[in-house]
């Protein structure tokens, strides 16, 4: 059974929800840049989330969203991007408090995606994690200058999501996700806004900020610091994840303060690769590194 917690958060709310035993080793989930945690770690396809697995293998699993996602507040407006990662960092360390205001217990572990690596490597380096599990984790790059945005929203279609599950798959491989699973989340998706549909065409309404740390990074700009990081950290991505690439996670392997650190390829797998054929790969190399007292 679900329980869900309204979070107040600087005038806004941020929504939580939980499941599994609650005495069980706790674990937080920490979206990414365009779709909440219910979309991610709480999708179920064919009846089975990652959730779902990680509480048949004995924790209690923990979402919530951003504000401006899914059933999180939804602020009417901000100066530049909205979201950046300071302030989702400070959101992680809310949702942590309530975590153990519940009675949790002190050993939370983390999970974060993508840009949601950045703000949970933030949160994680104040001490307030015990292992930390980096899925496509977006890291600094010593490249050219990119433009970022200005504006404090982005729109983001059901087919710019699509195109995310089939731009980095070589040509002649089996599609990473089937067109069936594809229309089903599609359309949970935009219903994950509530303006979604009003749209022309049908568009979910993101924050900008964390595609502008995106473009900082990958601009060279450090807006984290990985040395500070020192909680065994797990990098795990996906084999044709153009996003984190075999030099980014060396870089982010070899930046890490953690002494104890792993990094694991997922084979024929995506940056969305808990969405797609391999998810079953990496849920067990996830939990390899969640059960073991010293990790993997």
């Amino acid at each position: 059974m679900e329980s869900v917690f309204e979070i107040p958060f600087e005038g806004e709310r941020l929504n939580a929800w939980r499941i599994g035993a609650a005495a069980a080793p706790p674990v937080l989930y920490v979206h990414g840049a365009t779709f909440p945690s219910r979309l991610a770690v709480g999708y179920r396809f064919d009846g089975l989330s990652w959730a779902d697995d990680l509480v048949a293998r004995g924790f209690q699993v923990w979402g919530f969203d951003f504000l401006g996602y899914g059933r999180s507040s939804r602020p009417a407006g901000e100066n530049g991007p909205a979201g950046r990662s300071e302030d989702a960092a400070r959101q992680i360390e809310a949702v942590l408090g309530v975590m153990r205001e519940a009675g949790v217990r002190a050993d939370i572990r983390v999970i974060a995606h993508s840009w949601g690596c950045v703000p949970a490597q933030i949160a994680a380096a104040r001490g307030r994690v015990h292992r930390l599990a980096l899925f496509g984790p977006i890291v600094r790059r010593d490249g050219q200058v990119m433009p970022q945005p200005r504006e404090p929203w982005r729109l983001v279609r059901a087919a710019n999501q699509h195109r995310r599950f089939v731009e980095d798959v070589p040509a002649g491989a089996a599609p990473v996700l089937s067109e069936r699973h594809f229309a089903l989340w599609a359309a949970d998706y935009l219903a994950s806004d509530p303006d979604a549909a009003e749209r022309d065409p049908p568009a979910v309404r993101v924050p900008a900020g964390p595609a502008a740390d995106i473009m900082a990074l990958w601009s060279g700009t450090a807006l984290y610091d990985p040395g500070a990081v020192r909680c065994p950290t797990l990098i795990v991505r996906g084999e044709w994840d153009s996003l984190t690439t075999d030099e980014d996670a060396g870089r982010l392997y070899r930046g890490l303060g953690a002494a104890a650190k792993w990094d694991v390829k997922i084979a024929r797998a995506t940056h969305l690769a808990h969405l797609e054929a391999a998810r079953f790969e990496l849920y067990a190399a996830v939990a390899a590194f969640l059960e073991l007292p010293g990790g993997m």
